[in-house]
């Protein structure tokens, strides 16, 4: 899940919220979508292989 950040940035948030804080984990901070979005893409990968 990316998000816009009031400072003009993007992040990745985790689809699945945190047991223990209740919220969602950080995943990284990015300067550009394209940016975010290739590294989510990334992440997705990992996660399958």
């Amino acid at each position: 899940m990316i998000r816009k950040l009031k400072s003009g940035g993007y992040r990745i948030y985790s689809r699945k919220k945190d047991p223990k804080t209740n919220k969602r984990r950080n995943l990284g901070t990015f300067d550009s979508l394209d940016a975010a979005k290739k590294h989510e893409q990334e992440i997705q990968y990992f996660k399958h292989h």
